[in-house]
């Protein structure tokens, strides 16, 4: 239950009167005036609402201004984008129109030398300058990274299983502990060995214990070896994509049975070919 004492206490605090005294500098007799409490909390609290309604119009309108000057800015850019665009296709048809004259009379007696003012030719030079520069570095880079990626080994040259790993092992003739500097990937004789990456052939025949032999250069430091081959269908200097074939697998040289004995040197060293397998890492 509400309590009606407290409740006529409370509105006659709001309704008490509160003297505000105006105190003029001049002789003049000082103002008084009463206002109840109540109003001059409301007073307050509706000044305090308009402050913070005149300041949000305020910013939106800062706003508006800001968001019009940046709509002229590029309604402008557009407009000249368009003039020049506009220019650019008449210059086109006009050219279309005097390289169809089939002589130099003809187009020199056609030719159009008033100036149009369309055109600023100092800046569309520069500009188209820019850009040619600009499609120029992008061409580049796109270039020595596709020859990177035509250069670079990838998968095995042959389908079969890996039966020796690149690193230490037991010789498996000798039975002496030696350094593999290879793979060696058992297949079926006759199997079509192929080259895994780009590049040109640069020795192709007998290479004693590596009996026959095929050494493909890639560039960017590359080289791939391919030995024990039955035979050999490739000659020195051979431009080869990858995937063609180099050579059929045999066990000739030092070899214990039918298999590719694959080497990956980089600038000059061997390096493991594991890391160039598909699904292994391209780069060591």
């Amino acid at each position: 239950m509400l309590d009606i004492h407290k409740i006529k206490g409370f509105l006659k605090k709001a309704f008490t009167p509160v003297t505000i005294m105006l105190i003029p500098h001049s002789k003049t007799r000082p103002v008084n005036f009463k206002v109840p409490f109540i109003g001059m909390f409301t007073t307050v609290v509706l000044c305090c609402f308009g402050i913070v309604y005149v300041l949000s119009i305020a910013v939106d309108t800062f706003e508006y201004y800001r968001m019009k000057d940046k709509l002229n800015y590029y309604s402008q850019q557009f407009l000249e984008l368009n003039n020049t665009m506009t220019a650019l296709k008449k210059a086109e048809n006009e050219f279309k129109r005097l390289f169809s004259m089939k002589s130099k009379e003809k187009v020199l007696e056609n030719l159009d030398t008033s100036d149009s003012g369309s055109i600023d030719m100092d800046n569309l030079k520069q500009q188209i300058k820019k850009t040619v520069e600009s499609v120029g570095d992008i061409n580049d880079y796109l270039r020595i990274q596709r020859d990177i990626y035509v250069a670079t080994p990838k998968g095995l040259p042959v389908a079969g299983r890996i039966s020796s790993y690149y690193g230490q092992r037991e010789h498996p003739r000798s039975g002496e502990e030696n350094f593999h500097s290879g793979i060696d990937i058992s297949s079926s004789p006759g199997s079509p060995v192929k080259a895994t990456a780009d590049g040109i052939v640069s020795f192709s025949g007998w290479s004693g214990g590596s009996g026959n032999l095929v050494v493909l250069e890639h560039g960017h430091g590359f080289s791939t070896f391919y030995a024990h081959n039955r035979s050999i269908p490739v000659k020195v200097a051979k431009k080869v994509k990858r995937g063609d074939i180099i050579g059929y697998v045999g066990s000739t040289g030092y070899s214990t049975g039918p298999h590719v004995h694959y080497e990956i040197w980089k600038d000059g060293k061997p390096i493991n070919p594991v890391n160039y397998l598909k699904g292994g890492n391209d780069v060591p």
